[in-house]
């Protein structure tokens, strides 16, 4: 676990998901069985625009998403857009250069 953390921490969370993904996919088929479509298909895009959302997916959906659960999603959902729109508030201050 130890290491897992350190993987998130340093290389971030779609690198993360990606060797989770590799190592566990058996987690990963639980999780999106569900959905319409190519499994495959959800998670990749997860990876790639919703990674922390992804994330907590993983987490919580194979015992199916109930209740207070929705709140983390929701959540991550948010720290992904934060994450999105961290940049644009750096331009609006006065006097700040933007390297």
């Amino acid at each position: 676990m130890c290491c897992a953390f350190l993987t998130l921490f340093l290389l971030g969370p779609r690198v993360f998901n990606v060797f989770w993904w590799i190592f566990q996919p058996v987690r990963w088929q639980a999780a999106f069985n569900n959905w319409p479509g190519l499994y495959w298909i959800w998670p990749v895009l997860g990876i790639i625009f919703l990674p922390w959302t992804t994330l907590m997916f993983i987490l919580v959906a194979p015992g199916g998403v109930i209740g207070w659960e929705w709140l983390w999603i929701g959540l991550m959902l948010l720290f992904d857009i934060f994450s999105y729109t961290s940049g644009a508030a750096r331009q609006r201050i006065p006097g700040y250069e933007g390297y």
